[in-house]
């Protein structure tokens, strides 16, 4: 291969452009050359097409159809014949018109059920591979630590083992569909400063390696993950794109990878223009190249001739171009594009992107993500007898398709680009869906009330005087998703305060005041802080149920009328914590003792309701824990629990197995999930649920940064949420009153569900954790009649 057709493999070449779905788009693609001239432009070959079928609305078979005839003409018009590696967004659905929108990634995190996510996943290869496409630009992996920055929706939760679990299933879900998937952001990017979008990352090196790698870690050693793309900040001053340190270092000597390292959207370019550690886009393509980043994307901005010169020049080593060429034509052959005839087939001419099948996936997946997070018995809704019931649904996102959504959404994405196109599939809102669940038993009315956005309340009064007529109120606020200040929550829209965006609180206020039984419903790409919607005296008005959907996709507002129904029971459970404030943040509840409330600070970071906490129509209730009073540290140990249905209504439960390491070389947090299972159990049934745990769950980096289990004591218990157990003396406690504070807040108790703890003594040597180490939780869950006492 010449040196221009080895540079060639290493880019992508961008066929349409229209709005920005990407930061710096317009300048940084200005200079593209028009896809009329794609003959010229690819003589020496390409390596990637820049979403053929998702940067504007394209007719899916006319594009099949054009695609498949320009695969043929760079197989027999180009020197080597090798055709290009198409790759699109698939964060949410496959990115492109017509196509099924599933729900947001923190809507998978909230229904901890990672086969469901699997089963998703595949039904978005599907659509994929029937395209021509080869690789998805997802999961993001990144682990939420700050929701004030506008990319929490495209997250899974702020648990790594949750996002590291629920991110590999859909990996697997997607490659078994014959498509490559892509882990985003390797690594740090959701740590930026104060939550600002590409803003310096400070994290030290051992809350990298505890928190922010091993989602990616699972996804490439368990999921086989085939790519990954870089994260556009800056860790402790180093630009990701341009550190070997983890590109080359962790990614492939320490875990064995051996795909394909892309390039996020002109990340290269930003060495120079936005980091200012190149001094050109030749030294930016070089840091990048012996960094290990295999493929420029979207175009060739830096690696065709700024790379070419410098190699010319002697001051790049050709041999970095070689180990990139062979990654990139090992990952075609591995998906089929360098065998004969690989075009010859015809492409698809009926093409259907949201079958049957794909909505009630996206059905099931939003049923189970709805958390219920306070209900003082108005759910499920239980109306009048009698002539003439009527319930009033309010609010800016009642009727809104969009308000269903996320940031990666076509919808959202590119069609707010395209005033006047369909949205091409159905996609009912909340007011249509209990407008037709309700058809035969009340009246449904509306008023908007608000805008998502602005200070214009002159709506409100209407809406007062709606829910003043009705026997129940519905008011469905939250936010619009869109990029770089187009919406209030999505890429590069970014908040410092964490309250409803508007005039919405006001508009629920007014409402409530009204005293018509109220629930709100809270359409979301991010937990706000709505404390006084859930707590306060009794005497407080507020709303009578509080439902948290996290942009539920197409089917999002049928599964919330089911849930609001009662057809369906809520299951899903808080992937995130509910903050107090903005200023409580950065927060996760992976936090030691003195990360939480304590008498030597007045601030208080406690959440309003903490990760894994959610209600449902019934009760569970946990007994008869068992697990091994001593094992190796380094071993597995099996952990059983009992869980009963204790109400009146079938539901389903999700059985969260918590642990603490109770004395360790490092501050360890409080409470630390070690595994997790969805049981559904009719009224009064019971079942056993064991877990098989290897102790590198409670692995950590010691002094010397080696990811190490330590021999000592632990806890284990089960819990509805993290914050359910009895905890730990505070630091009040353990100084004996030394140190008191009168203007700390009380500290406030979430009511749940925990069995006691269990010690579980470490025993042995200091265990280095390997690749031989177990990390994932297995789950067995039979009769409740299993139960037996381990051996101690």
């Amino acid at each position: 291969m010449t040196l221009e057709e080895k540079l060639a493999q290493l880019v992508g070449y961008w066929i349409d452009q229209s709005g920005t779905v990407a930061p710096m788009q317009s300048e940084m693609a200005a200079g593209q050359a028009p896809s009329e001239e794609l003959p010229t432009l690819t003589r020496d070959g390409i390596g990637h097409y820049t979403r053929v079928y998702g940067t504007r609305p394209v007719d899916p078979a006319e594009r099949a159809a054009w695609l498949w005839a320009e695969q043929r003409r760079l197989v027999r018009s180009t020197r080597l014949g090798i055709p290009a590696l198409v790759h699109e967004e698939c964060l949410t659905g496959l990115a492109a018109w017509r196509a099924a929108t599933f729900p947001t990634p923190l809507a998978w995190g909230a229904s901890f059920d990672p086969e469901l996510v699997a089963e998703m996943a595949r039904a978005i290869g599907d659509s994929m591979r029937a395209l021509g496409i080869h690789q998805g630009l997802a999961p993001v992996l990144d682990v939420v630590g700050d929701p004030r920055w506008g990319r929490v929706d495209e997250c899974i939760g702020e648990d790594p083992y949750l996002v590291g679990t629920v991110g590999t299933a859909y990996v697997r879900g997607l490659q078994e569909a014959g498509v490559h998937a892509t882990l985003k952001h390797f690594v740090g990017y959701s740590a930026s400063a104060a939550g600002r979008n590409h803003a310096p990352v400070s994290a030290g090196p051992r809350e990298i390696a505890d928190v922010y790698l091993p989602p990616f870690e699972m996804a490439v050693r368990d999921g086989g993950a085939r790519s990954v793309m870089n994260a556009y900040v800056a860790l402790d001053g180093v630009p990701l794109a341009a550190d070997p340190t983890y590109l080359t270092g962790v990614l492939r000597e320490a875990w064995g990878f051996d795909g394909v390292v892309v390039a996020d959207y002109f990340a290269v370019a930003f060495l120079e223009v936005m980091h200012g550690v190149a001094a050109d886009r030749g030294e930016a393509a070089a840091l990048a190249l012996a960094a290990g980043i295999d493929v420029e994307l979207p175009t060739g901005d830096a690696y065709l001739a700024p790379l070419a010169e410098r190699v010319r020049a002697g001051l790049l080593d050709e041999a970095l171009v070689d180990r990139a060429v062979l990654r990139a034509l090992s990952q075609k052959e591995e998906l089929g594009l360098l065998e004969p005839g690989a075009f010859d087939d015809e492409p698809p001419t009926d093409v259907d992107l949201d079958p049957p099948g794909h909505r009630a996936i996206a059905r099931r997946l939003a049923q189970s993500s709805l958390v219920l997070l306070s209900n003082d018995g108005v759910l499920p809704l239980a109306l009048p007898g009698g002539p003439g019931p009527r319930v009033a649904v309010l609010g800016p996102n009642a009727d809104r398709t969009e308000a269903l959504m996320g940031c990666y959404s076509f919808a959202n994405h590119v069609l707010a680009h395209h005033p006047g196109v369909e949205l091409g599939f159905e996609a009912p809102s909340v007011l249509a869906s209990l407008r037709s669940a309700l058809v035969d038993r009340a009246e449904v009315v509306h008023e908007q009330g608000c805008d998502v956005e602005g200070a214009d309340t002159s709506g409100i009064a209407a809406a007062v005087q709606a829910a003043r007529g009705a026997d129940v109120a519905v008011v469905v606020v939250g936010d619009q998703a869109g990029l770089f200040g187009r919406g209030t929550v999505g890429e590069g829209n970014d908040v410092e305060s964490l309250e409803l965006p508007g005039v919405q609180r006001a508009l629920v206020e007014a409402v409530v005041a009204t005293g018509t039984p109220t629930v709100l419903v809270l359409l979301t790409g991010r937990p706000y802080a709505i404390g006084w919607a859930l707590d306060g005296e009794a005497s407080d008005p507020r709303p009578g149920a509080v439902l948290q959907a996290f942009f539920p996709g197409e089917a999002g507002g049928e599964a919330i009328a089911d849930v609001l129904t009662g057809v369906v029971a809520p299951s899903g459970r808080l992937p995130v914590s509910l903050p107090r404030a903005a200023g409580a943040q950065p927060y996760r509840y992976l936090q030691p003792t003195l990360g939480g409330h304590s008498d030597v600070t007045s601030a208080d970071p406690t959440p309003v309701r903490p990760f894994g906490f959610g209600l449902g129509y019934t009760t569970f209730d946990y007994a008869d824990l068992t697990a091994p009073a001593e094992a190796a540290a380094g071993a597995v140990v099996e952990v059983g629990v009992t869980v009963r249905n204790t109400g009146e209504v079938a539901g389903t439960d999700v059985v969260q197995l918590y642990g603490r390491d109770v004395v360790g070389s490092i501050a360890r947090p409080v409470a630390q999930l070690l595994g997790y299972a969805r049981v559904t159990l009719e009224p009064g049934e019971a079942r056993r649920v064991v877990m098989t745990v290897p102790t590198a769950r409670f692995a950590f980096s010691d002094a010397r940064l080696r990811r190490v289990v330590e021999p000592g004591e632990t806890e284990l218990w089960v819990g509805s949420h993290a914050s359910a157990s009895a905890r730990p003396a505070d630091v009040a406690d353990t100084t004996g009153g030394v140190i008191t504070n009168t203007r700390t807040s009380a500290r406030s108790e979430v009511p749940g569900t925990a069995t006691p703890r269990h010690r579980l003594l470490l025993t042995g040597e200091v265990h280095e954790v390997s690749a031989q180490d177990a990390r994932v939780v297995t789950v067995r869950i039979g009769d409740a009649a299993e139960v037996a006492v381990p051996a101690t």
